[in-house]
C-alpha cells in the first residue's frame, strides 16, 4: 500500500498537477480551454510582437458588476489548468482543485476564477496549452522565432493577462493568487496595478531574486545549453535537445522537493547498487528510474521556452524596481503571504523579511507558513490545511 501511494505521489510530481482533496464532490467540475489573441504587444525589452496567443480557462460565473473575479497565476512548469478536468476521465484535476470549486475555499458559486497560460509556457507540446514563444512562427520569416524571440519578463506575463481581462470588461480583481513563479506575477499585479487589485495571496514565492536564486536557476538552463542538439536554439524541424531538457527536469524536481519526501519516495533504495558497483557506465537503479521519468516529462516541453522562463524568473523584482522597499510601498491590496517552512528553493526567510517590511509600512498583511514535507511543492500539495484561512481572507 505504501509503495502504491509513493508511486502515485511521483506521478503527480511529473505531471505537474496535484491531488484533489479526499472530499472532492462526486460531480467533477468540467472546464473548457479558451483561446485569446492580442496584437501589437510591446515587451519590456522594447520589441513589439505582431500577435500573441495564449490559452485561458475559468470556473464559476462573472457577475453583472464584474467584481467577483479571482485571477490565478501559475507556477514555472504549470499551465492555466488550476482546477477541474477537461474530460471526466482525465487522470488528475488541476493543481489547486483541492481549494478551487463549488463550496471550496475559492468558491466558484461566489467567484469567477480565471487563469491563463503565460507567454513562453514550457508545455508547448501539450495539446491543452496555447502560448507564444520561441517555438511560435515568426510572421516575418515564416519560421519559428527561436532565439530571435525577445526576452520577456514577469511584467510581460502580467500585461498579457491584463489585455485578456480588458477584453472581458474586467477592471477590478477581488483577488489575485499565485504559487512560485505565479506569486511573482501576483505581486507584480499588486505593485504595477494597485488600483485594480483588492487582495493578494502570495504562495511559496519571492518578492525579488537574490544572487543565490539567480545562480540556482541557471542550473536549470545549463543542461539545455550543453545538449549538442540545442544548436543555439535552432533545432526546430530537427532532433530536439531532449537529453538536456530531461536533465533540466531532474534539476527542477529535486530543487522543488525536500529530502523528507524525496527519500520517502524510494523506500527500497539501496546505496550499494550492484550495477553501479560493477561498471562505471551503469547508473544506479535510482538514477535510471529518475532519468526515465524526467525524459517522459521532457516530451511535453520546449527547451527554448524553458530557457525563456528561467530568464524571466532571474530578472524578477517587484514592479521592476531595484529598490524592493519602494516597490512594496505601491501595494494597496490586503495581503496574505503563504511561504512553505521547508522550502529550499524560494526560502521562507525572504518572505518573513517582506512581511516585516510591509508591516512597517502600515500595510494590511498576514503571514502564515505552510507546513509539510514536500518543501517548495508544499504550496501545491499541502495547501488544503490553509483552505479556511484563504476562505476567510477572501470574505473579509
Amino acid at each position: 500500500m505504501k509503495t502504491k501511494l509513493i508511486m502515485l505521489l511521483w506521478l503527480v510530481v511529473f505531471s505537474c498537477t496535484a491531488f484533489a482533496a479526499d472530499n472532492t464532490p462526486p460531480q467533477t467540475m468540467l472546464v473548457e480551454k479558451q483561446h485569446f489573441t492580442t496584437k501589437d504587444f510591446t515587451t519590456v525589452s522594447g520589441v513589439t510582437l505582431p500577435k500573441v496567443d495564449i490559452g485561458w480557462e475559468s470556473y464559476g460565473k462573472l457577475n453583472a458588476n464584474k467584481d467577483n473575479v479571482i485571477l490565478i497565476t501559475h507556477y514555472f512548469s504549470g499551465t492555466s489548468h488550476a482546477a477541474g478536468k477537461y474530460k471526466a476521465d482525465d487522470a488528475l484535476p488541476g493543481y489547486w482543485d483541492a481549494i478551487i470549486g463549488p463550496g471550496k475555499a475559492i468558491d466558484t458559486n461566489k467567484y469567477f476564477v480565471i487563469s491563463s497560460d503565460t507567454l513562453v509556457n514550457a508545455n508547448w507540446h501539450d495539446s491543452n496549452v496555447i502560448t507564444t514563444g520561441p517555438a511560435s512562427i515568426n510572421p516575418k520569416t515564416g519560421k519559428p522565432y527561436g532565439l530571435d524571440f525577445p526576452v520577456v519578463t514577469i511584467t510581460d506575463f502580467v500585461n498579457v493577462q491584463k489585455r485578456l481581462l480588458d477584453s472581458l470588461g474586467i477592471n477590478k480583481l477581488h483577488a489575485v493568487m499565485g504559487a512560485s513563479m505565479g506569486s511573482f506575477q501576483a505581486l507584480e499585479w499588486a505593485t504595477r496595478y494597485p488600483d485594480k487589485v483588492e487582495r493578494l495571496i502570495h504562495v511559496i514565492g519571492a518578492a525579488t531574486m537574490d544572487a543565490w536564486t539567480v545562480a540556482a536557476l541557471e542550473k536549470w538552463a545549463l543542461p539545455i545549453r550543453l545538449d549538442k542538439n540545442w544548436q543555439q536554439g535552432n533545432y526546430y524541424g530537427k532532433e530536439r535537445p531532449l537529453e538536456g531538457l530531461a536533465a533540466t527536469m531532474l534539476n527542477i524536481t529535486q530543487d522543488a522537493m525536500h529530502p523528507i519526501i524525496y527519500n520517502a519516495s524510494f523506500p527500497d533504495f539501496n546505496v550499494l547498487d550492484d550495477g553501479a558497483l560493477k561498471d562505471i557506465r551503469t547508473l544506479p537503479k535510482l538514477n535510471q528510474v529518475l532519468a526515465q521519468r524526467a525524459m517522459a516529462r521532457a516530451q511535453t516541453q520546449d527547451a527554448n521556452h524553458v530557457l525563456y522562463l528561467v530568464r524571466a524568473s532571474q530578472l524578477f523584482t517587484a514592479g521592476m524596481q531595484s529598490d524592493l522597499t519602494s516597490a512594496l510601498k505601491n501595494v494597496s491590496a490586503k495581503t496574505l503571504l503563504l511561504p512553505a517552512s521547508n522550502d529550499l528553493l524560494l526560502r521562507p526567510e525572504n518572505m518573513r523579511a517582506v512581511y516585516e517590511t510591509m508591516k512597517a509600512q502600515g500595510k494590511d498583511v498576514t503571514l502564515s507558513e505552510i507546513e509539510g514535507g514536500w518543501g517548495h511543492l508544499d504550496g501545491l500539495f499541502s495547501i488544503a490545511p490553509k483552505a479556511q484561512l484563504i476562505s476567510e481572507f477572501l470574505e473579509e
